[in-house]
């Protein structure tokens, strides 16, 4: 069951994202410390700190995120890590251009260690697509499938 959930997650990601990608290329990575929730049966919401590190490895952004889930959450999960490939039309992005809200399809399930999987679209224009290079690391008990949006802002450098 736990590989259907993620199977249709990423299936419905990958269909929402591929109308946005079409001249898009991979312009860096979005690595985000995400902190814990307890699910709520409808819904959870949670906080990130994330850094976007451009594809040369030179430009290093802070942004804070605002995660919300709606859809079937039950359970309680502490703190995970998601990594996203940057997905975008252009690679000449200004400082901040990340910020914004980004909307897809996400599914996590966890029995003391699990994962996740979330493809998002958002940003300027939603020009941006937010793609999982791994799945999400978590530990709890814990079942989700639903929409998730998250908002990106920037945050001070640490």
């Amino acid at each position: 069951m736990l590989r259907t959930v993620f199977a249709a997650a990423a299936l419905t990601g990958v269909a929402m994202a591929a109308p946005s990608a079409q001249a898009a290329s991979r312009i860096g990575t979005l690595d985000c410390a995400v902190g814990g929730s307890v699910g709520m049966v409808v819904g959870s919401s949670k906080r990130a700190n994330c850094n976007f590190i451009d594809q040369r490895g030179r430009r290093i952004e802070a942004y804070a995120g605002d995660i919300a889930k709606l859809g079937l959450d039950v359970g309680v999960t502490a703190g995970a890590r998601m990594v996203w490939a940057v997905v975008a039309e252009t690679s000449r992005l200004g400082r901040g251009a990340l910020a914004g809200n980004y909307t897809g399809a996400a599914a996590d399930a966890s029995v003391g260690v699990g994962g996740g999987v979330k493809v998002l679209v958002g940003g300027s224009r939603y020009t941006i697509t937010l793609q999982p290079i791994s799945v999400q690391a978590q530990s709890g008990v814990n079942i989700a499938v639903g929409v998730e949006s998250m908002t990106l802002t920037p945050a001070a450098r640490r």
